[in-house]
Formats: C-alpha cells, structure tokens, sequence
C-alpha cells in the first residue's frame, strides 16, 4: 500500500490535566509531545481508519510509546490570511462565497482568525467560534495595493505564537503567491515563527490577474517569501486553483483535509535545553512496507523545546 504522511508536530509546556471529553479540550504534560498527521494515498485519497498500532514514532532515532492517540478529537485554531492586493479583486465575490461554505464546515469548538494583507498585513478579527463573523467580514472587503505576502503570513504566525494553546494550529494561505513586495520579514524568520508557534502552512492558491509585466516585476523583487520551503518545514500542503470555478470545492477539500488528522502523543524524556533540537521520525508499522519506498512520509522532521 503506497500512503502518504503529512505531519505537524507540538511541544507544550504547561501543568498536566485529564482530557475533558465533555469539552473538546486536552490539557498535557509539560513532557508530552504532540504529533499531528494526515494520511493519504499518493493518489490523494486520505485514510482515516488507521488505528494507533499503524504508527511508529523515533525521536532521536529512539522509539517511543504513544502514549495519545485520536483523530480530530482536538479543537483546531485557524488563521486565515487573505490577500488584498490589486491581483485578487476580481476574485473577491466567489472567495466570500467560498470561505462561507468551507468554513462552516469546522466543529463549533473551532475557532478561526482573519488577516489581511496588501502593502500591510493586519489582524482583522481576533480568534472566534462564529464563523460566520468571517465570512462577513470578507463581505466588507476591497482589493488594492502591493501584495506583502512576508508579513501575512509573519504576523499569523506571531498572533499564534501568543496565543494561549488551545489545539491544533493552522495557517491558511490565500492569494495567488505572486508577491510583490519583500516586506520586513525573510523566509528564515518566517519558518523560524511559524515553527515556534507551532503552525502549519496551507496554501489555497487562487487565480489572480497578474498581467506579463506585473509577473516580470515580481520576479525581480528580492527577498519574497519562499512559500513552498516554509509549507515544508511546516509540513504544509498547496491546493492549487486553476478555475475560480473550483474555488468552493478546493476550499472545502483544504478543510477536510485539516480536518481529517491523527494526534499522536508521547512522553520525551529530551531535557529543555534552549535551542537544542530534536529530530522525529513518524512511520507505518512494517507490515505497510518500507518508509521511502512503499509509503512516503511528508513531515516536519523535529521540534526545539522553548
């Protein structure tokens, strides 16, 4: 069987408390590592009835107990980082459509953020479970201006990284990545932030009216986010829009996809050194076959404890 793993990884340190199943909320140990995976055939197709003897997990090259195992058990925290960039205007109307829809998918415990960026990224609505305040919000808007992709997605990460920790954190991309300002924020400290908040990058990546000489101009730009390297170290994923008429459906595919996870969780026994990192390795059981060869595994490879 061929699979595919797409893996995000957390380290939380605060004081242990039971899982509250009534609540939708998990409280954990200050040595328990949190792994979340997404697993889907190399044809696309996700599998959700893994059971937890599925997984092997290293960390160090030292195999670990899992001690957690779920599947979208835990409440998802969603920043949503919209372009307002003169490219994206005529594609305005459908995304409100879209983002309704595809939103209202999420559980009620779900809660999303909303940013904006054109010439500045700003934080438009603060965390919330009303999904429906997003999807108006959206209805407010007007394109124009440069398109600062460094600092949507810089500023996400950053309102993630103070954020208390509720769940599973995700940062949802939406533009058509043709940036044309470098912003104040390089690729490096990107990774750096979105990884310290624990995050993982989607990109929906949508239609944009980007004439010859505007594509050009962007090229020329230096500095500009390399969105596929942070989605990797994030272990993100791109949905590639070609027709704005596939822009609902490939919405609510990214969501399914979030949505459709494995939480694996371990107890480390790694010190707290600062900065030190530790590499993980999440495969099958052998009876899947060979890491590499008959399955791939797609994931953020290791965590520093800070």
């Amino acid at each position: 069987m061929s699979v595919k793993i797409v893996m995000l990884v957390f380290f939380y340190r605060f004081p242990v408390l039971a899982q509250n199943q009534d609540q939708g909320v998990i409280h954990v140990d200050v040595n328990l590592v949190m792994v979340d995976a997404t697993v889907k055939t190399k044809s696309g197709q996700v599998m959700a009835d893994l059971k937890k003897n599925d997984f092997e997990l290293r960390e160090d090259g030292v195999a670990q107990e899992i001690a957690v195992f779920s599947r979208d058990e835990l409440p998802l925290n969603v920043a949503l980082v919209l372009d307002l960039s003169d490219s994206i205007g005529p594609f305005l109307g459908p995304l409100r459509d879209a983002a309704r829809t595809a939103l209202a998918a999420l559980k009620p415990e779900d809660e999303v953020a909303l940013f904006t960026f054109s010439t500045e990224a700003e934080l438009r609505v603060r965390f919330t479970k009303d999904k429906s305040k997003i999807a108006e919000q959206i209805n407010t808007f007007h394109a124009g201006g440069a398109t600062n992709i460094n600092d949507g997605i810089f500023v996400a990460a950053k309102y993630l990284l103070g954020a208390p920790p509720k769940g599973r954190r995700v940062i949802i991309l939406i533009s058509d990545d043709v940036g044309t300002s470098a912003g104040g924020q390089g690729t490096a400290d990107i990774v750096t932030e979105s990884i310290a908040a624990d995050a993982v990058l989607y990109n929906l990546k949508i239609p944009g009216y980007n004439p010859a000489g505007t594509l050009f101009a962007a090229s020329m730009v230096p500095g500009l986010v390399n969105i596929r390297k942070v989605m990797d170290q994030t272990g993100g994923e791109i949905f590639d829009v070609q027709d704005v008429a596939h822009l609902d459906a490939s919405f609510r595919a990214l969501i399914a996809r979030i949505k459709t996870r494995y939480t694996l969780g371990y107890y480390t026994k790694a010190d707290a050194a600062a900065g030190k990192p530790h590499k993980l390795d999440v495969r099958l059981a052998s009876s899947f076959g060979k890491k590499g060869h008959d399955y791939v595994v797609l994931a953020k490879s290791g965590y520093y404890i800070h």
